[in-house]
């Protein structure tokens, strides 16, 4: 039995919030949109339980979320990690990073996700991840 993640019900908050990206999800859709990263198809907004995701890859089963300074209060520090272990549950992993290391540290950022996927597929040859090296 096929599970399908996308929630329906939140299509159309997820559409808005696409038009109103932060600046740091810009740029970072800027380095990972149309499978330019890694070959990975990543989509941006992505209603899943009742949550939406920042970007989301269904290949990785991989979300990555983009915090502002907002996420370092201890009350959304608890949210995030239930949202973690909710997502966890279903098989998605999430990798988290602040805003200023998507402006600052763009490369380290990439670098982190591309060593996840990495992890993730471990029978791919020394030729496979040396071209998946390139961003």
């Amino acid at each position: 039995m096929k599970t399908y993640l996308y929630n329906n019900k939140h299509k159309s908050f997820a559409r808005s919030l696409r038009r109103k990206q932060t600046d740091a999800e810009r740029f970072l859709w800027s380095k990972i949109r149309a499978r330019q990263f890694l070959n990975l198809k990543f989509r941006r907004q992505f209603p899943v339980l009742n949550y939406i995701l920042d970007f989301y890859c269904k290949e990785a089963k991989l979300a990555i979320e983009l915090d502002g300074s907002q996420h370092l209060k201890e009350f959304n520090s608890n949210k995030d990690r239930l949202r973690e272990d909710n997502l966890r549950k279903i098989g998605i992993a999430t990798l988290r990073f602040l805003d200023n290391d998507i402006f600052n540290n763009i490369d380290g950022v990439l670098t982190t996700v591309q060593q996840y996927v990495i992890d993730l597929t471990p029978t791919l040859s020394l030729q496979e991840r040396e071209n998946k090296r390139e961003f």
